[in-house]
């Protein structure tokens, strides 16, 4: 006998959605690369360009992924299926942004994992030279005096550096020098997909449970962080490094192309992960709310991680004697090298590298929950003929996680971070996003319709949408997101890890096929689907531009309201169904309705 379809999942509460976006948004880049990038690109004057771009991009590409999801109640592919069938390539290529996301990510994690357990050694490893990996280059900067000047020299390495290089990746010679696999890191990577795939195997009924701790906590251990940091000796002089204004640095491109990918980065659009969560929400949940909340926290938490980063950092600068340009780093330079070494100058140095890689490792947990999700669920909603079946999602997450377990081994041998850097740098890259974004909101504004998107946000927030996201979708969003795209193509330059190892072409051409797996998914999908319709290209391209009637604003338009009855959508197997709803309580289903008489 063939087993019934389970019923689409939604949120046990509200709380739990607005926990999961705040833990897939409010991730790693908020503390070890936001902090660097406002340091960097002029201090104080880089919040200019960064707000500009969140107001333009961010809030309305949230706004309106978030919104996707909720309105059609599907996953990444099948919304856009759904709402706009030209377009269905931009969710497929989310999807693929998602799965490089998603490999890359959980390696982070094996790092994290590894250094948190060896926070709890009576001698951190990364403190001091004399150990087997270190050269005769280490230099211990615990061992110095401390009113001395000590300045690093091109033959001279940290001990922290030596660890993370020698004692964690083992780095080999070069992309083409595989090596063996790290089994240290090995352990920790299958324990993070293991604590991954029992936390999501049963869906958002677990994960929501467990966002409750993973979400929340990183703001204590961040509490912490902050508050220790500014006690420093010399944190001041970090923060004044940190926030110090340098209106010239706004006049150079590079600021603002890099304060425009920071905000597609840290508010997680262009993915399509927002899509996902959004589809869980109940039909009338007030998204539009939701979406300026969230995006405040977002941005705030990057501005108050900036403190508590910078201000160890010229606590390092101080005890070193060097300037805290010297010791500035972002991305793993910050997290595995720089953040280390100034915990291993403070008193109780244990105490402090757990509670910073705890609060990384949690980050990156809920964040990695959100990307296997927004994969498993849009293959479910792909095929749920298979996969909404009982104990075929379990089997399905399983698969998922082996098959990516096994494409990871190859970023944790001794060329590892070779392969890493390359899927980083090309198939999550920024380009990818901008491009996708650019595409995503014509696709809303010119096609579905601006108009008929602030109608479905109206529909199911009873609230108008402000006339600035009619402009964003419209115009301002792919306008400046399709400038970034191309100041990223104009400044391309080659990976080159370290800044002096140059990948061989091979690498290159791997990289750019990534790259344009998903850049050139968007076209060709909508050529595809073109080419397969009937019909002159004037009738295809009508069929393909207009949303699935079973959407509710379609079937209102089609059906419309009688008597007063609310239509509302519900998820069935994996479908739109269409439910009449009475003002007072739920009846049966619109197609059995005689008051509506459809």
């Amino acid at each position: 006998m063939e087993r019934p379809m389970e019923k689409r999942e939604q949120w046990s509460s509200k709380t739990e959605f607005l926990l999961t976006v705040c833990g897939n948004v409010v991730g790693l880049g908020n503390v070890w690369r936001f902090p660097y990038l406002c340091y960097k690109n002029g201090g104080g004057a880089f919040l200019v360009p960064y707000l500009l771009y969140v107001v333009v991009c961010g809030l309305p590409l949230f706004l309106l992924e978030t919104s996707i999801g909720q309105y059609t109640q599907q996953g990444i592919v099948t919304s856009w299926r759904s709402l706009c069938p030209l377009a269905e390539g931009v969710g497929r290529a989310e999807l693929l942004i998602l799965i490089y996301d998603s490999i890359i990510y959980l390696v982070i994690l094996a790092w994290t994992l590894f250094y948190l357990v060896l926070s709890f050694k009576s001698q951190l490893p990364w403190a001091s030279c004399g150990n087997p990996w270190n050269t005769d280059q280490c230099m211990d900067f615990t061992l110095q005096n401390q009113s001395a000047s000590w300045t690093l020299t091109i033959n001279t390495t940290s001990a922290a550096t030596e660890f993370w290089e020698r004692r964690v990746l083992s780095i080999s010679g070069g992309i083409d020098e595989v090596g063996s696999v790290r089994w240290e890191l090995m352990l920790c990577l299958l324990a993070c997909w293991a604590i991954c795939y029992f936390c999501i195997w049963k869906g958002i009924r677990y994960s929501g449970k467990v966002v409750y701790f993973t979400a929340t906590f990183p703001y204590v251990m961040l509490l912490v962080l902050l508050v220790r940091g500014l006690t420093l000796p010399g944190a001041w002089e970090g923060i004044h490094f940190y926030l110090y204004p340098d209106p010239i640095r706004l006049a150079d491109p590079q600021v603002w192309m890099e304060a425009g990918t920071q905000v597609f980065f840290s508010y997680c659009v262009g993915r399509g992960s927002q899509t996902v969560l959004g589809s869980f929400n109940k039909y009338n949940n007030n998204c539009y709310k939701d979406s300026f909340w969230l995006c405040l926290l977002n941005g705030c938490t990057s501005f108050v991680a900036g403190f508590a980063v910078f201000s160890v950092l010229g606590f390092m600068a101080q005890k070193q004697g060097v300037s805290v340009a010297m010791v500035a780093e972002s991305g793993p330079g910050l997290a595995f090298i720089a953040f280390p070494q100034a915990a291993a100058l403070m008193p109780f140095p244990q105490l402090w590298t757990v509670c910073f890689f705890f609060m990384l490792l949690l980050l990156g947990i809920d964040t990695q929950f959100v990307l296997m999700e927004g994969v498993i669920t849009s293959f479910t909603d792909l095929f749920p003929a298979i996969l909404r079946r009982p104990r075929y999602r379990e089997g399905f997450v399983l698969f998922y996680c082996v098959s990516c377990f096994l494409i990871q081994l190859s970023l944790i041998t001794e060329g590892g971070i070779y392969v890493f850097q390359l899927i980083d740098y090309y198939g999550c890259s920024g380009a990818c996003v901008l491009f996708v974004a650019t595409f995503e909101s014509l696709a809303v504004g010119w096609i579905f319709g601006a108009d008929q998107m602030e109608s479905a946000i109206k529909d199911m927030t009873s609230q108008q949408p402000c006339v600035l996201f009619r402009l964003c979708w419209r115009y301002l969003t792919p306008l400046v997101s399709l400038g970034s795209f191309i100041l990223h193509m104009v400044d391309y330059k080659p990976l080159k890890f370290n800044h002096w190892y140059v990948y061989p072409d091979w690498a290159y051409a791997l990289g750019w096929a990534m790259a344009l797996s998903s850049i050139l998914l968007v076209p060709l999908w909508g050529i595809g689907r073109i080419c397969v319709s009937t019909g002159s290209l004037r009738q295809r391209l009508a069929v393909l531009s207009q949303p699935d009637d079973k959407l509710p604003l379609m079937w209102k338009q089609k059906y419309g309201n009688k008597d007063g009855h609310e239509m509302e959508t519900i998820v069935l197997t994996g479908h739109t169904l269409n439910v009449a709803e009475s003002n007072t309580e739920s009846v049966q289903q619109c197609s059995q309705c005689k008051k509506c008489n459809i």
